[in-house]
């Protein structure tokens, strides 16, 4: 049983600095942990009066008769029901967060597309207010698709909560180190790790160092897994061992508070006079996590060809069609080139899948300029894309002796539904009107003389 320090017991809410977070290791692990000694019953969840007067609840994170292997449920034992962090709702607007379907007549979506970062303002954004929806995918409603973002944050979230019913929460940091205090425990983020945040799982952000950017994909279905490695085996690429899910942390609070939902979309706001994370002890299979994309093991080919980028998925969320992924997460990091007489980069295609890539640090090798540390791009279903004129020639022509792709980190966001741009991805983000272009110089290379090489 987990037994954290004094220092982890307690959420500060004033100081984000005041607490050092603990973890344990896995991915879907049935963990249990408690603040306090004592305060998980023993063999049974919920006793007819839990110890320190806390409330059992439990969490479901699945419906109740999922098949076992995919059944997640967490019980918690807090010292509030969570009837109690919900009172009469008012919507509020939150314009740059938006939800698929959410089609602008007057946005073209058929197309490549790429953008520079987008730039901080002097305006103070928290992880509410700092959210930019640039794609969706699929229909909220019926919890399929997707939808990606670009977080702007400058300022904690001052006794202020959120969740969101509509979907899990993939976090990928860019820029600066946010903590999320969740009612499971306290995740501190920086960039080159992830996070994932579940569906319904309260939980207010802090800024450790700011200003702060990154990109989040938004899981309307299922949620993500790692991939079956098949032939593969046992081992490489992502391992469970190196997911970190946070040990128990409460706050006993009274102060008046916000908690806002999201709901089919739409935000919702309500008002309470305390902290809403009040979970002393839990025991479960569904929680947040975290994971070190440095300790992602990529694999490839040793002798010739390139292989598809699917072998370089970190987590994948299924859909109803085996091997079509609502969404698969994929990342591109530091690897050995070694094929012989093979054309290295990514090849020219088109794809069932959409794929919007964001970068992290460093170059990516098939669009070696203009693609910016946190920039991103669009190629989406069935149109055409691949390697600039320079990357072509270059990889061509090449040396072919073994080598290393050295200080790159990016990633890509893949769903088998189109993705749509929104108003603000095509009028407001930066973006580059003359990436179409980056293909205009191809030139014809065709020879038809007999015997030509």
């Amino acid at each position: 049983m987990n037994r954290p320090t004094d220092t982890q017991t307690m959420i500060q809410a004033a100081s984000p600095t005041g607490t050092t977070p603990g973890y344990m290791p896995g991915f879907g692990n049935d963990f249990e942990t408690e603040a306090l000694s004592g305060a998980l019953p023993e063999g049974m969840n919920s006793p007819q009066k839990c110890n320190y007067g806390l409330y059992g609840e439990q969490l479901s994170g699945t419906a109740f008769t999922a098949p076992s292997h995919q059944n997640e449920r967490t019980w918690c034992y807090r010292i509030r029901p969570s009837v109690k962090h919900s009172a009469r709702y008012e919507k509020i607007d939150l314009p740059y967060w938006r939800s698929a379907p959410d089609i602008n007549p007057d946005v073209i979506s058929l197309g490549q597309y790429r953008w520079d970062p987008v730039p901080h303002s002097d305006e103070e954004l928290t992880w509410l207010t700092g959210m930019r929806t640039m794609t969706t995918a699929g229909d909220v409603n019926t919890q399929v698709g997707m939808a990606s973002h670009i977080y702007l944050v400058t300022a904690s979230m001052q006794d202020a909560y959120f969740y969101s019913a509509d979907s899990e929460l993939l976090v990928v940091p860019q820029e600066g180190r946010l903590r999320f205090c969740t009612e499971l425990g306290i995740i501190d983020l920086e960039p080159k790790e992830i996070a994932i945040i579940p569906r319904g799982l309260l939980y207010r952000v802090e800024v450790l160092e700011g200003p702060a950017r990154g990109f989040v994909c938004e899981n309307y279905g299922q949620k993500y897994e790692l991939p079956g490695r098949g032939p593969i085996g046992a081992n490489c690429m992502a391992n469970r061992r190196d997911f970190k899910t946070p040990v128990a942390a409460y706050e006993d609070r009274d102060a008046p508070s916000t908690v806002t939902i999201k709901w089919c979309g739409q935000f919702h706001e309500t008002k309470i006079g305390h902290s809403p994370l009040d979970v002393v002890a839990w025991h479960g299979n569904y929680a947040p996590v975290k994971y070190d994309l440095r300790n992602y093991c990529p694999i490839g080919a040793i002798l010739f060809d390139h292989p598809d980028p699917s072998i370089f998925t970190v987590l994948t969320a299924p859909s109803g069609v085996p091997g079509t992924a609502n969404i698969d997460f994929v990342l591109f990091r530091e690897r050995w080139m070694t094929m012989e007489n093979t054309f290295r980069p990514p090849w020219y295609h088109k794809n069932i899948m959409s794929e919007l890539m964001g970068n992290i640090y460093g170059q990516y090798d098939a669009k070696p300029q203009g693609f910016a540390p946190g920039g991103m791009s669009l190629h989406n279903m069935m149109l055409p894309h691949g390697p600039d004129k320079d990357a072509f020639e270059g990889a061509s022509n090449a040396d072919l002796k073994p080598e290393k792709l050295d200080n790159t980190m990016s990633f890509m966001f893949e769903t088998r539904f189109p993705q749509h741009l929104t108003a603000f991805a095509a009028k407001e983000a930066p973006l580059q009107d003359d990436y179409i272009d980056c293909w205009e110089d191809i030139e014809k290379k065709f020879d038809g003389t007999p015997g030509k090489k």
